[in-house]
């Protein structure tokens, strides 16, 4: 009865943020897609050299650029100190998402590490305790247990997460105008249509960020409640 309640809440509250945050990745993907500002994206680097020259502005040089045109996402990984750049070759917000990762490149070295330890920390948890669910291992008591343990776990994750990827998303829109000024590849016109673009994609992206972290919480949540109320 008890799991019972936790899956009923769970996916009460998923769809409640769903719905208050209006999570729509179609409207997203559709606002990332512009065919005039892609062309005007064109006019710029490849994704390699767009991504050394962020790096030299921001005086950190030493990070390591690998593009992967198999990858969705690209990503700063910060035990290797390595920006993987994602197949992001052919859309206008590549100038604002290799900023982004160039930023996360000088975050607070002591989080960025501390965020990569605790991370797999919570996930070989979770993988743990579901494993001892599955073969029915723990009592009642203890599955509650580990599962507020869990919880506070995701919490902790969340916060370092968002803390991590709210200051690069403010902070890359600045770096890529600053950029393109600097540049002069563009004129004024052709800049504040980019940048344009950044801010409506940012507005939906936040939000959506933000959610999906707390869904990824969430769902594991209701995957271990699951496998909990019918192993008993």
């Amino acid at each position: 009865m008890e799991f019972l309640i936790i899956i009923i809440l769970t996916i009460i509250l998923l769809i409640l943020l769903g719905y208050v945050f209006s999570i729509n990745k179609k409207k997203i993907l559709d606002t990332a897609k512009n065919e005039e500002l892609d062309n005007i994206a064109k006019k710029y680097p490849n994704n390699i050299e767009l991504c050394k020259k962020y790096l030299k502005k921001l005086k950190n040089e030493n990070v390591k650029i690998e593009e992967n045109k198999n990858q969705e996402a690209s990503l700063y990984v910060a035990i290797t100190n390595k920006i993987i750049i994602a197949n992001v070759s052919n859309t206008y917000t590549r100038i604002q998402t290799i900023a982004h990762e160039c930023l996360h490149s000088i975050q607070d070295r002591k989080v960025l590490i501390f965020n990569f330890i605790f991370s797999n920390i919570y996930l070989i948890y979770y993988i743990v305790i579901c494993i001892c669910a599955l073969f029915n291992i723990l009592s009642l008591q203890f599955k509650m247990i580990f599962l507020i343990i869990f919880l506070i776990l995701g919490l902790v994750n969340y916060v370092i997460r968002m803390y991590l990827e709210n200051d690069a998303m403010i902070k890359a829109r600045f770096l890529a105008k600053e950029y393109m000024e600097e540049e002069k590849i563009s004129d004024k016109e052709e800049i504040e249509k980019v940048v344009k673009g950044f801010d409506e994609l940012n507005k939906l992206g936040m939000k959506y960020i933000h959610y999906k972290f707390f869904f990824d919480i969430m769902i594991k949540i209701l995957i271990f409640s699951i496998i909990c109320m019918i192993i008993r």
